[in-house]
């Protein structure tokens, strides 16, 4: 029985990956001005994307339940099962929508994975599927392994300014002014699907060195880790954080990622994250 292992494009994952990998994705969308749309990761790149946000207010909109339905019918006539892996859906509809979708194909069984996090450590999930799906392992088994990598997943992240996230709803006004008022450099994480604050940190420089903490924690117990680290736009400063983390923590398996068009109108320009899983 074959499967086939769906995404969306706030996993960033390459185009050579997901070719390699023999992984589907579908677009989210980034519109500017009200009226320019774009396919995130098919007609705008990280780089264009954080230059045109400095003059223009982004705003994003999930897949269309055709095209959830469509890339599902072409799938069913290949494949027995569909694994639909997609960000958390407490800051997006694309899960609902493609449950919705899901429901509506009739020669294949779907199954719609709630990640319940997004971007690279989204894509952690989504590569284990894909190399379990191509060495021919059963749909259930598969989901079975991602439920037990979703409890051993770590993910945290700072923005520069909170502005983004209480726009958009992704953070409560009150936890935005908040920030804004005593300037903290709040760390954030995922808690029951949506993005909560887990410590308050006064500066940029703590509060990295805070998550770098979190993670040599987990490291020092030994376990095997993938670790990913997540930057807006800030690549010189991964990869000064990148040489640091990789001297602490000598064992675990680094590489560095981004926030991409979708994320970055939530999260805003200089935000910086970390993510991993036991292996």
């Amino acid at each position: 029985m074959k499967t086939a292992i769906v995404t969306d494009s706030t996993s960033y994952l390459s185009a050579e990956h997901r070719k390699e990998k023999n992984i589907q994705m579908i677009p989210l969308q980034v519109t500017f001005g009200g009226h320019q749309s774009f396919k995130e990761e098919m007609e705008l790149t990280m780089d264009e994307f954080y230059k045109k946000a400095k003059t223009e207010l982004p705003k994003t909109s999930q897949p269309s339940l055709g095209e959830f339905k469509e890339l599902y019918s072409q799938l069913a006539e290949e494949v027995d099962d569909i694994i639909s892996i997609h960000l958390s859906s407490g800051i997006s509809g694309t899960y609902a929508g493609a449950i919705q979708a899901g429901e509506m194909i009739e020669n294949a069984n779907v199954h719609v994975f709630d990640t319940e996090v997004s971007c690279a450590i989204q894509g952690f999930f989504v590569t284990k599927a894909a190399d379990m799906a191509n060495a021919g392992e059963s749909a259930a088994v598969i989901l079975e392994e991602l439920e037990r990598m979703k409890k051993t997943m770590r993910a945290y992240f700072m923005v520069e300014d909170l502005k983004h996230l209480q726009r958009g709803g992704r953070l409560s006004g009150a936890q935005a002014l908040v920030g804004g008022l005593l300037q903290i450099k709040p760390i954030l994480h995922f808690e029951e699907k949506v993005i909560v604050p887990f410590e308050k940190i006064r500066t940029r420089k703590k509060a990295m060195a805070r998550i770098s903490g979190l993670l040599k924690e987990d490291a020092d117990k030994g376990l095997p880790l993938r670790a990913t680290i997540i930057h807006a736009n800030q690549r010189e400063e991964a990869e000064a954080w990148l040489a640091e983390l990789e001297q602490s923590c000598p064992n675990v398996e680094f590489d560095i990622s981004y926030f991409g068009p979708v994320i970055g109108t939530h999260l805003g320009e200089g935000s910086m994250g970390l993510g991993w899983v036991v292996k």
